[in-house]
């Protein structure tokens, strides 16, 4: 799966990082997606399931740069430093896009997805009757997830590291939104938007010499939340990706199938049509985060009206199709310049 980078290559990768990063956060959107769409899906995988015995002997052992080959470390490195960045920059960017103009966002997420459907079956020929079932159980399943109702909040740690667990689904199945899922289970607000603003509010601290924080314990508490959130990430990225790995290669088609019909069954989260319900409380007032914002509870669909507004809308949609054509493109053009 290693190879040799040009330069433009990694930009290139960490770019896709920013994209993962940015879907991740996203609720209804899978990082998942843009792994398979831009071709990286499998060697994402390889490279996260040789992080196991031989990798940690490495690693104790003193072996540092024989670990780093061993791990396609340069590939997985670039990958999470693009992560990394969407989650400070372009995540932010996303945040206000959806509050200001949350139709033509979901538009574009939504073209997004099919044009992922498409790219996705275009090259599989293992239709049968049982794949079929698969892809129809796979729709199912994510369809199911959509309209759930959420949880309460739920900061114990062993929940947190379960949530982490779940969390990075959408980074290593397509189609499941670890976001969405994180909603469901009441802790989005706390994860995603209040331990990351603590650890950043904390990184600025230090910078500025002020360590005050210490004595706060809410901001403890949160990095702590943080830390634990981070560990069962990591726990289930590494967890996944053998698990995956291993059906791949055993089960590629029905995979595949199931994979397709996540994607296909997660077209009800990113519905652009739909009224966000807000978390409220006795009184009827809204719930605020951190940050200020209203804490979303859940979202309720409709089908669209004639408008100028939908119009425009599908003209999104169609942009998000030709969004993901334009990396099977590019993904096709850097194979046959590599062959």
């Amino acid at each position: 799966m290693q190879s040799t980078r040009r330069f433009k290559d990694r930009v290139f990768l960490v770019i896709k990082g920013l994209a993962m990063g940015a879907a991740n956060k996203v609720p209804g959107v899978s990082g998942g997606v843009v792994a398979f769409v831009a071709g990286f899906y499998e060697e994402f995988i390889y490279s996260l399931q040789r992080v196991n015995k031989t990798a940690f002997r490495l690693l104790f052992n003193g072996r540092f740069s024989s670990f780093y080959r061993y791990v396609n470390g340069k590939f997985l490195g670039l990958l999470f430093l693009g992560m990394i960045i969407s989650y400070f920059s372009v995540s932010k960017i996303l945040d206000y896009l959806i509050i200001n103009y949350e139709l033509y966002v979901w538009s574009t997420f939504f073209g997004m997805i099919l044009g992922s459907i498409y790219y996705i079956n275009k090259d599989f020929k293992g239709w049968n009757r049982r794949t079929l079932t698969f892809l129809i159980i796979g729709a199912l399943v994510g369809l199911s997830i959509s309209f759930l109702d959420p949880a309460k909040e739920n900061d114990n740690l062993i929940f947190v590291f379960f949530c982490g667990i779940i969390s990075v689904s959408g980074m290593t199945l397509p189609g499941f939104s670890g976001s969405f899922i994180l909603i469901l289970l009441g802790n989005y607000v706390l994860l995603l938007v209040d331990s990351v603003n603590a650890l950043y509010d904390t990184i600025a601290d230090v910078f500025t010499g002020d360590f005050d924080f210490v004595k706060d314990a809410v901001r403890i508490r949160m990095l702590k939340v943080l830390a634990v959130f981070t560990l069962g990430s990591v726990t289930g990225l590494v967890t996944f990706s053998h698990i995956l790995n291993y059906i791949l290669h055993h089960y590629k088609n029905i995979t595949l199938a199931t994979i397709i019909g996540f994607i296909i069954g997660s077209l009800g989260v990113v519905w652009p049509w739909k009224e966000t319900i807000y978390m409220t409380n006795d009184n009827g007032g809204y719930i605020l985060d951190s940050t200020g914002k209203q804490i979303i509870l859940n979202y309720k669909r409709f089908l669209p009206e004639a408008s100028t507004e939908t119009y425009i809308a599908i003209a999104y949609i169609a942009l998000g199709i030709l969004i993901v054509l334009g990396l099977e493109w590019y993904g096709q053009r850097t194979r046959q310049i590599k062959a």
